[in-house]
């Protein structure tokens, strides 16, 4: 099995969303975990805080740099993930797709490297 990583990126404006709008998409991705627990599948899931909350670390030099924030400044950032085990890209792009319809946000789709 293939451990894959499902990223969720979008607008730093997706953190403002009122909760009454965005319980919903919180509601269906919650029912989606709990399912995808039950299988073999299932390694980790994470949502991040705003892209704000960062901190960046920098020590490939000779002093470690410290900065507020986030490493690049994008249009979209990393909103939440999942960590999953599928026996090829076929059937972790099948969970991706349900991951999508869940939290209403485009799913990117990676390997971990291997060992």
């Amino acid at each position: 099995m293939t451990q894959y990583l499902l990223s969720v990126h979008g607008p730093s404006e997706v953190w403002d969303t009122p909760l009454e709008e965005a319980q919903p998409k919180y509601e269906a991705t919650g029912r989606f975990n709990d399912q995808l627990k039950t299988t073999d599948a299932w390694v980790f899931v994470g949502g991040l805080e705003r892209p704000e909350t960062a901190t960046t670390v920098d020590a490939t030099g000779n002093d470690v740099i410290v900065t507020d924030g986030p490493y690049a400044e994008t249009k979209e950032y990393l909103g939440g993930f999942w960590v999953i085990e599928a026996p090829d890209l076929d059937a972790a792009l099948k969970i991706a797709s349900e991951a999508s319809k869940a939290c209403g946000g485009k799913v990117e789709v990676r390997p971990f490297a291997g060992e």
